[in-house]
Formats: structure tokens, C-alpha cells, sequence
């Protein structure tokens, strides 16, 4: 019998359901007592299969810096927060462990480590009949730096970590604010349209997209755009100066941070992208993803220099009026 997972160990998928007391099926499985009280529960996916290809389908679950996006049970139909989902919901009060395991295939499953609950939101997506859904994306935080977790001390490892994430402004990093409506990237559209076209933004490498955000860029006035090189960055991807032609901003140094992301922007990358900004520079933060209220509430810290927001629809929208065409950027 298993007693203790260790981050990187592959096991069978007997070994985790006797161990863990868990189903055999199914991407979330919770272990309850006699009373129906959540004990622990163990999320299975197929994000490491997917990490660095989303060309065939990019809704597969996804792991980026750590952050692990799962989309919710039920692959048809609007989805609710019912039934296992909803037992996801219960570590927001209670440090009950999550396992994660990647699937390796043949029964296979690779252990990732524990799970922290971030947040949790809606958002459209096109299924396999072409038909726009509304489903639940789960955002959590792979905790692999517990490299060892034995099954009798799960509880005390996820409370550790716990008390250090759950500080004043934790509630307002797990609130999502869309700062534009899909259906008003295209005007009379159901909002298909829109989640369309930010679906093939996210399968864009991400350093062809940042070329993409240059080319937006140059259309919209601004000169001397340039994309730096992705091993100098330091948290600047593009540069830019707004043209003479701009009577009140001409010549104004903007730089700007673009993350072809589903996982969603907070305040502490807010916090990182101003800490490198050049002193002259206006900040603009660009994602495929979203951002939460406390990175709203950071970008317009009145006592700091504002940085503007762009989030996946917005940009889908900026996108379509500039009438570039995407498949230049494969």
C-alpha cells in the first residue's frame, strides 16, 4: 500500500484509488467519511500533455508557471457547479489536500504534487459541435516544492501553505473582471465570434505573439515598435513611442508586458511589471487570459503610475479592427 506520494513518482491507477480511498474514474475524485465530509481528493489530467501544444484543442487543461487551468466534469452542455465540482469549492474554507496526477497513459499517472484553490470563474468555450458553452475553469497552484507528502501528514502540508496565501486581498485575487463582454468584441454578435477568434490568439506561440502585439501596435499609430529579445526581457516584451502625430503623448516611451495566458493576471504580476518599467515609461499589460480585482485594483493604485489592462476580449476586439490576418503568425 502506498503511503506517501512523491512529486515526479509515477503510479498505477489502483495504487492511487486504494490509497487515496477514490473512485477509479473521473478527472475529480473526492474521499468523504461516514458523514459525507470532504477528506482529501485527487484531480487527474492531461495538462503535461498539452503544455507545449495547444494547436488541436486550446481549452485542454493547461499547466503554465505552476498554475494548473482545469476546466470542470461535464463536456457537453453548460456546465454547473454541482456535485464533485462543487466539492472543489470547499477548500476555499478548509485546507483540505488536493492531489494532482498527470496522466502518463497505460493506467499511468505521474504525481505533480499538492493543489491550492486560486480561483474559479466562468467563461464561454466552443465545444466539439461548434456550439459556444458556459463552463467553470479552475485556476490552482501546483505546490511541488513539497517534493515528499505522506498521506498521514497531507493535511498539516496544505494548512502550512494556507496560512501564508490566505492574507488580506486573497478574496479580491480570486475575483475575475472581464473588461470587455465577448458579445461586444463584434457588434449584433451571441459572443461566438469572439471566443473564436481569442481561441486562435491562444494557440500563437507565444513569442509569434508577441510579433503579433507589434504589429497591432504599429497600426495603431504608434513608431520605432520593437519586440526585445526573449532572453532580455526582464519583464518588457515590446516597446514603443506614440507618434508626433499625437499632439498631447508624442514621443511618449510605452512598454509593455504580453502573456498569451489562460490562467488569470494578478495584482503581485501588476506589482513586477511597474517594478520594470523604465522611470519615463507608460505600462500596458496584454493577455489572452483575464484579470483578477485586486490586479485592477493595483494597475490603478492612485499613489503609483497606472498601467492600462488588456484582457483576451478586449484584445480580440483590437485585433479584428486592425483586420490582421492570423494565419501570418503560425
Amino acid at each position: 500500500m502506498v503511503t506517501e506520494f512523491v512529486v515526479g513518482g509515477t503510479y498505477t491507477n489502483d495504487q492511487i484509488r486504494f490509497a487515496l480511498n477514490v473512485e477509479n474514474l473521473g478527472g475529480v475524485r473526492p474521499s468523504v467519511d461516514a458523514s459525507s465530509k470532504l477528506r482529501h481528493l485527487a484531480i487527474m489530467t492531461a495538462a503535461q500533455e498539452y503544455e507545449k501544444s495547444t494547436s488541436d484543442n486550446p481549452y485542454h487543461d493547461r499547466i503554465e508557471n505552476d498554475i494548473l487551468i482545469y476546466t470542470a466534469q461535464g463536456r457537453t452542455g453548460n456546465q454547473d457547479i454541482a456535485g464533485r465540482n462543487k466539492r472543489v469549492l470547499e477548500q476555499y474554507s478548509k485546507p483540505v489536500p488536493f492531489y494532482c496526477f498527470s496522466n502518463e497513459g497505460k493506467q499511468m499517472y505521474k504525481f505533480l504534487g499538492l493543489l491550492e484553490l486560486l480561483r474559479h470563474h466562468q467563461e464561454d468555450q466552443i465545444d466539439a459541435k461548434r456550439e459556444l458553452r458556459r463552463v467553470w475553469v479552475f485556476e490552482f497552484r501546483i505546490h511541488n516544492e513539497i517534493t515528499v507528502v505522506p498521506l498521514d501528514h497531507a493535511l498539516e502540508l496544505a494548512a502550512t501553505f494556507f496560512s501564508t496565501s490566505r492574507k488580506a486581498g486573497f478574496e479580491e485575487e480570486r475575483e475575475i473582471v472581464p473588461l470587455e463582454k465577448a458579445a461586444a468584441v463584434i457588434e449584433d454578435s451571441t459572443g461566438y465570434e469572439a471566443e473564436e477568434l481569442r481561441v486562435r490568439l491562444m494557440q500563437i506561440d507565444p513569442y509569434r505573439f508577441e510579433h503579433l502585439v507589434k504589429d497591432v501596435i504599429e497600426l495603431h499609430g504608434f513608431k520605432d515598435v520593437s519586440v526585445t529579445s526573449a532572453s532580455q526581457d526582464g519583464g518588457i516584451d515590446v516597446n514603443a513611442y506614440v507618434a508626433d502625430s499625437s499632439y498631447f503623448f508624442s514621443k511618449t516611451h510605452v512598454q509593455f508586458q504580453v502573456k498569451r495566458w489562460r490562467h488569470s493576471v494578478g495584482s503581485v504580476e501588476i506589482n513586477h511589471f511597474r517594478g520594470a518599467l523604465n522611470t519615463t515609461a507608460k505600462g500596458v499589460f496584454i493577455t489572452t487570459g483575464y484579470f483578477t480585482k485586486a490586479a485592477v485594483r493595483e494597475a490603478e493604485h492612485p499613489a503609483k503610475p497606472c498601467i492600462s489592462l488588456i484582457d483576451g476580449y478586449l484584445f480580440s476586439k483590437i485585433v479584428r479592427e486592425v483586420s490582421l490576418d492570423l494565419n501570418d503568425y503560425k
